[in-house]
């Protein structure tokens, strides 16, 4: 990973830089937060490790106007303010762990190892689509032809594993293990009593074509078409 390390503490940043480097990492160190931002923006850092309490521009101040400035590399703050709310706020800024001072470097090591294995925010699905279909997981909505449709929890939860498995034949044991957490069979008709609810809603009245279909013997499979 290449690591930019942006602390003003320079006995710190030397420890963390020379602990980097020691475990194979490329890193880079400013003690000024403007000067921070100015390589974060230019020097394709797979992460950043960024004390709050920096001159020129503050911690706080330098991760918003990154993530302003759509820069997406993981920021692990690194400060001595250790309550709830300090937590909390440097989340809200945009930072994606916080670790307090002081520290234990294999902690640091880890978080960050930790923050680079997490995919770019870019690569996250956030919204599934079929035909006119679509499933926006973050607002927890559903919508066909732009037109909204009411679905409980289980139901929206029952529609996400269909689409996420589009054009593939789910059974009902993969049913009840993935949308119901059963690892036996309950003995009653709650995945048929659900998908029929569930097909109702989506071709709204028979209004819309149906997308979910029965395969017999087999389970159910969502698609565009009936062919």
């Amino acid at each position: 990973m290449k690591i930019l390390v942006i602390e003003d503490d320079e006995q710190t940043a030397s420890y963390i830089v020379r602990g980097l480097r020691e475990h194979g990492h490329a890193a880079d160190h400013t003690p000024d937060g403007r000067d921070g931002f100015l390589m974060a923006g230019s020097g394709g850092y797979d992460a950043l490790v960024v004390d709050r309490m920096v001159p020129s521009l503050d911690g706080l101040s330098l991760v918003r106007a990154l993530r302003s400035a759509k820069i997406d590399a993981p920021v692990l703050f690194l400060t001595a303010l250790r309550g709830i709310g300090d937590r909390v706020e440097g989340l809200e800024a945009g930072g994606d762990d916080y670790l307090v001072k002081p520290f234990a470097f294999a902690e640091l090591l880890a978080r960050l190892q930790a923050l680079g294995r997490r995919p770019p925010l870019a690569a996250l699905t956030t919204t599934l689509c079929v035909n006119d279909l679509q499933l926006d997981l973050l607002k927890r909505t559903a919508t066909r032809g732009g037109e909204k449709i009411e679905l409980q929890p289980r139901e929206f939860r029952l529609l996400e594993f269909l689409m996420r498995h589009s054009e593939r034949v789910v059974t009902r044991t993969m049913l009840l293990e993935s949308v119901w957490e059963f690892h036996f069979d309950p003995k009653t008709n709650i995945v048929e009593t659900h998908m029929s609810r569930l097909r109702g809603k989506i071709s709204r009245g028979g209004r819309d074509s149906e997308l979910i279909h029965t395969v017999r013997g087999l389970g159910y499979v969502l698609r565009a078409s009936s062919s």
